[in-house]
């Protein structure tokens, strides 16, 4: 085994636990590394992870090498005669899938990467100047604009990204080499952009949620005040007004004064986790009411049924309140990435039941659906309707695509399935383990909670029993467990302590039970799975009168592959109060199909109906329909699609 200094390190002791976001002494929470939770391999999660590391890693890894991503850095130093490749910011792909590797290496002990680190890192390291400055697109492209143009150049992005592998693989493996490269690159935009120094602030925000977990890591205050330096340079006209303007980049009001989540979806949502981990640190207490402000409205007036975001193409935005078009939803993979990272740290900092809620609203339908069975496939963008006559577009194709010109969503899906086991628990004020995801695994309990394992066992969201057992040394009295219990699941029972009760409206409200330390071996929570049918506010124009099928968490669709010849999607109506039976579970589905009574209007051809502008002459027929999870539409063909399905 080689030292720390020399790179590589494999299972080295470390300093910190692996997690995604480091505990801080004003998180109520704090959380637990990814080797400490163990997805149990045949749970639909664990199933994902799985094909995480032999499918979409590795898929990944090869399409940085057939898209030029590799070959943009080698041209910088001579070892590639090909032209650039790619958007000025392809560097950041490579640093997404070096941080699923990770992840990926901290959760399974396998270190099957090590050789493909050994030549990618090497070959940033090259890449690198003496000044620290790493971005192939400028150094091999356009010098002449080197932090010139922090509006579209993302140097500040890509160097986030690398940050975070650094300091992932760091953690994961105690490799220190990729480190130190970020070190020296973040260095070089102190000396340039830190406080009392020239004005800038990056387009693309990352890098504010990556310099606060480097302070994190490395303990330096410097680069905590660097991270706050750039979140207080937001609105001060800093950055050109073209384009789509200042509220796509952010940067139309100050921080504290933007309540209302707005312009680029992903930008918004990876600053505002940067904004979230800022208050951690800092406890400045306006940022953490600003951030509680933008997350009510992001969550409650602009995320779809499904946990996703961006209800416009032109510029990947969020909309207006209640702007959630069906078929026009972008609705972006990387979104939904950048809001369950935001989430986290909201859990972190604070106790609503909500957040776990939309975790996992988000993993079990947005993030699920953007990839395919084999784990190779993917949407950037995920529309809650497909119509029949949809034509595909670059980023919001008819159907998931190997790779993408701009490949932002394929590593972002990979790096977060890596850490998923991150957001599973935490352990509040030191003496409580809070279960906030129904997740089959094992989990290695702290010291202070008696130091055994707390196994859960649960086919959820198949089913909804979930059982503890605890292993090796009991909790200790005074400590004890938090199971969560979802806003959806009214009629849930708990038994515990050898009696069954149903849970109180308060611990309904409150989204957990608590279990004392004696109680927790043995307890079984039980959820009731009833199909229920959802309607949107009336403010979402786009869907009234729709209404939509929702069982446990996951979201259900109607797809045209499961109607027969001569019935299309848009022509199901469902009555006032449709009949809904489960139907058995296939073999590896995330939870069963379902079918419903409804009724199939005959096609209309008129744009309009006839001068009285009722529905005279349309005749309809009852049809039993199936509808299966969201997820995992599209996996049988381009047909249509729908989730909002029309009344009569």
């Amino acid at each position: 085994m080689t030292s720390l200094t020399d790179g590589r390190a494999g299972a080295a002791p470390l300093a910190a636990p692996a997690a995604p976001a480091q505990s801080s002494q004003r998180a109520r929470r704090a959380p637990l590394p990814v080797r400490a939770v163990r997805i149990a391999p045949d749970s639909l999660l664990g199933r994902w992870q799985t094909r995480n590391a032999t499918a979409t890693i590795p898929h990944c890894i090869v399409n940085l090498e057939a898209s030029g991503v590799l070959n943009n850095l080698r041209r910088v130093v001579g070892e590639s005669g090909a032209d650039y490749s790619g958007w000025v910011f392809a560097d950041s792909d490579l640093y997404k899938v070096i941080e699923a590797v990770a992840w990926e290496t901290a959760r399974s002990g396998t270190h099957a990467f090590d050789d493909w680190l050994d030549g990618v890192i090497g070959l940033v390291q090259r890449v690198q100047e003496d000044s620290g400055y790493c971005h192939s697109w400028i150094q091999g492209v356009h010098p002449d604009k080197r932090f010139a143009e922090l509006d579209w150049t993302h140097e500040m992005y890509v160097l986030g990204h690398m940050i975070q592998a650094a300091v992932a693989l760091d953690r994961a493996t105690g490799r220190k080499d990729l480190l130190r490269v970020a070190t020296a690159f973040a260095a070089l935009v102190e000396r340039r952009f830190g406080p009392g120094r020239e004005d800038g602030v990056p387009g693309h925000p990352e890098i504010e949620t990556a310099l606060v977990e480097l302070f994190r890591h490395t303990g330096q205050e410097r680069w905590l005040r660097l991270a706050e330096h750039l979140v207080n340079q937001r609105g001060r006209d800093i950055l050109p007004d073209k384009g789509f303007g200042h509220r796509y980049y952010q940067d139309h009001t100050g921080v504290r004064e933007g309540t209302d989540p707005t312009g680029h979806a992903v930008r918004q949502l990876y600053l505002n986790a940067g904004v979230t981990d800022l208050y951690l640190e800092t406890g400045e207490e306006l940022l953490h009411e600003v951030m509680l402000e933008q997350w009510d409205r992001a969550h409650e007036r602009k995320m779809y049924l499904s946990g996703a975001f961006g209800s416009r193409h032109r510029d990947e935005s969020f909309g207006n309140d209640y702007e959630l078009p069906a078929d026009r939803a972008y609705a972006e993979t990387c979104a939904t990435v950048a809001d369950l990272h935001w989430t986290w740290r909201m859990q972190l900092a604070g106790s609503d039941r909500r957040y776990d809620d939309v975790i996992e609203r988000e993993l079990y339908n947005a993030l699920a659906a953007s990839l395919d069975g084999t784990g190779t496939r993917f949407f950037y963008s995920n529309p809650m309707q497909r119509r029949p006559d949809r034509f595909s577009e670059e980023n919001a194709p008819a159907q998931r695509q190997p790779w993408y010109s701009c490949a932002c969503c394929p590593p972002n899906i990979a790096r977060t399935l890596a850490q998923v086991g991150a957001y599973v628990a935490s352990v509040l004020d030191g003496s409580l383990l809070e279960l906030h995801q129904l997740v089959a695994c094992e989990i290695d309990l702290p010291g202070a909670l008696g130091g055994g394992v707390l196994e859960v066992t649960t086919g959820y969201p198949a089913d909804g029993e979930v059982r503890l057992a605890v292993h090796g040394t009991p909790l200790p009295t005074g400590t004890g467990v938090s199971v969560r219990v979802p806003a959806w699941a009214e009629g849930a029972t708990v038994a515990a302590g050898g009696s069954r009760r149903p849970v109180s409206e308060q611990e309904h409200r409150d989204g957990r039970v608590l279990l004392r330390a004696e109680e927790v071996d043995g307890a079984v929570l039980s959820l009731p799975l009833e199909p229920r049918w959802t309607r949107a506010n009336s403010r979402v124009d786009a869907v009234r009168g729709c209404v939509a099928l929702e069982r446990g968490p996951v979201v259900y669709c109607l797809e045209q592959a499961d109607l027969p010849d001569g019935v299309g999607v848009d022509d199901v109506l469902l009555p006032e109060r449709p009949e809904v039976a489960t139907l058995p579970l296939e073999d590896g589905a995330p939870a069963p199909r379902l079918r419903a009574a409804a009724h199939v209007r005959a096609p209309e051809t008129r744009l309009y109906p006839p001068a009285s502008w009722d529905r005279t002459g349309t005749t309809t027929r009852r049809v039993d329909i199936e509808l299966v999870p969201f997820s995992t539409w599209g996996n049988r063909g381009t047909g249509a699609m729908r989730v909002w399905i029309p009344t009569t």
